[in-house]
């Protein structure tokens, strides 16, 4: 493959391949963190999320093309992580601005709920700054970044925030939302999406259709999966495959 260049790989087997007359599918990251177009994305740097929801909408078809909940880091970058790693697979058509994600930071509690807990914290701490008095409810790193979205004073006193102030708060809370510029460098994927194309080879033997005696596996083979173990057992299966067909 082209990515994980750190095992050695430079993608060298799509020329071979290619030369030998084989098609090769677009070449892309997939399992790769991706790059924000938000400034304020940069000053969550190391940031580390858990339980939370993220969905992936394609601005272009405004659809939503994946959501699930887990783990998340912010970088100086942009994101990483589980989920990210596992979202980006969904992500084909990548140009900037065409993917935002949406971060639900308290995916356990509906809106009402949230409200009131918000309500319950600006409460006990009436008198005290809003940017003071999130501590239960968000990481510090975060507060900020939060507080200045929903539009509103970091100095500001928790009892004179309105209710339109408090609903703003709440849908930064739920909708944290990252426009993504790109995918990181395809070296730095854990699997390349594309290579030689599966139409091509014999699933039976892993063997060429176009050139006898010449077998293909694992990853420069047009065939990716979520990361998980399911990339490694694709190159297991077909090695094995591959190199027992080979000594037949």
């Amino acid at each position: 493959g082209m990515s994980y260049r750190a095992t050695g790989s430079t993608g060298d087997g799509y020329t071979f391949a290619k030369a030998a007359g084989h098609t090769i599918t677009p070449l892309l990251p997939s399992l790769v963190p991706l790059t924000a177009m938000d400034q304020d994305v940069p000053q969550l740097q190391g940031l580390s999320l858990k339980n939370v929801m993220l969905t992936v909408k394609d601005n272009s078809t405004r659809k939503e093309v994946y959501r699930e909940m887990g783990e998340m880091l912010f970088t100086h970058f942009g994101i990483s992580g589980p989920l990210v790693l596992s979202a980006s697979a969904h992500m084909r058509q990548m140009s900037p601005g065409r993917y935002t994600v949406y971060i639900d930071m308290k995916p356990a509690l509906d809106e009402e709920t949230l409200d009131k807990r918000i309500l319950r914290d600006l409460t006990e701490f009436t008198n005290k700054d809003i940017i003071n008095s999130l501590g239960k409810l968000l990481p510090k790193k975060l507060i900020p970044v939060v507080i200045r979205r929903a539009g509103i004073e970091l100095h500001t006193k928790c009892h004179t925030l309105t209710a339109e102030q408090r609903q703003a708060l709440l849908t930064q809370i739920k909708h944290f939302s990252v426009d993504i510029q790109a995918f990181r460098p395809i070296n730095e994927a854990i699997v390349t999406h594309g290579g030689v194309d599966v139409k091509d080879i014999d699933p039976r033997t892993m063997q060429s259709k176009l050139v006898k005696g010449l077998f293909f596996a694992g990853e420069v083979l047009d065939l990716d999966a979520y990361t998980g173990g399911f990339n490694l057992q694709i190159a297991y299966a077909t090695g094995r495959l591959a190199g027992e067909s080979a000594a037949l």
